[in-house]
């Protein structure tokens, strides 16, 4: 690779190359040469930008934690509109249809990534962790608006409807989930 180019936005360059990367072979494949190739820079930009390998996949894997900032304003903008169902289904496809999947799949291979994020992220895995929260704070704008039982608990099926969501998207090799398959989730889990 020559050097001396410029690069702009390195650090998103490389994790776009590291989606690319989890979403086509796992992280398995995911090593620094493979995200540097794939950003077609030279190895050592992701060494200029990080203390080490396992850093910049700490930062990536907050950096796809917090961009469901976004996702979590569309479920929340969402409440009192449509079906609950479909709200908390299309999230849910649009959460697991990104590479959340892919990252949880990550944090779990790696050990030193997960001492790491432990450091900033003290319980859960990133993007799992914010999708619970997120769709608990949608569900307790539904309970207060009446839309579901009062005696729910928005946390609990949170965290039931990531981890059934989990369970239902998690093969990255077969075919995905329907829409149907994914309401019919999301109704079991809320009735």
């Amino acid at each position: 690779m020559p050097t001396g180019v410029a690069l702009r936005d390195v650090r998103e360059q490389l994790f776009d190359a590291a989606d690319r990367i989890l979403l086509t072979s796992g992280p398995e494949a995911l090593t620094s040469r493979a995200v540097t190739t794939e950003a077609g820079c030279a190895k050592g930009v992701l060494h200029r930008h990080f203390a080490d390998f396992d850093a910049f996949l700490a930062d990536y894997v907050l950096d796809r934690a917090h961009r469901m900032d976004a996702q979590a304003a569309r479920l929340a903008e969402a409440a009192g509109a449509g079906t609950v169902v479909e709200n908390v289904a299309a999230a849910l496809t649009a959460l697991f249809e990104s590479v959340a999947v892919a990252i949880v799949a990550l944090v779990t291979f790696r050990d030193e990534l997960r001492a790491r994020l432990r450091t900033t992220w003290p319980a859960g895995v990133p993007v799992l962790t914010e999708g619970a929260q997120m769709i608990a704070g949608y569900l307790e704008d539904e309970r207060a608006r009446g839309r579901i039982r009062a005696d729910a608990d928005p946390e609990v099926l949170g965290a039931m409807l990531i981890g059934t969501g989990h369970l239902l998207f998690a093969d990255r090799t077969g075919a995905r989930p329907s829409p149907d398959a994914v309401r019919d989730l999301v109704t079991k889990v809320l009735r």
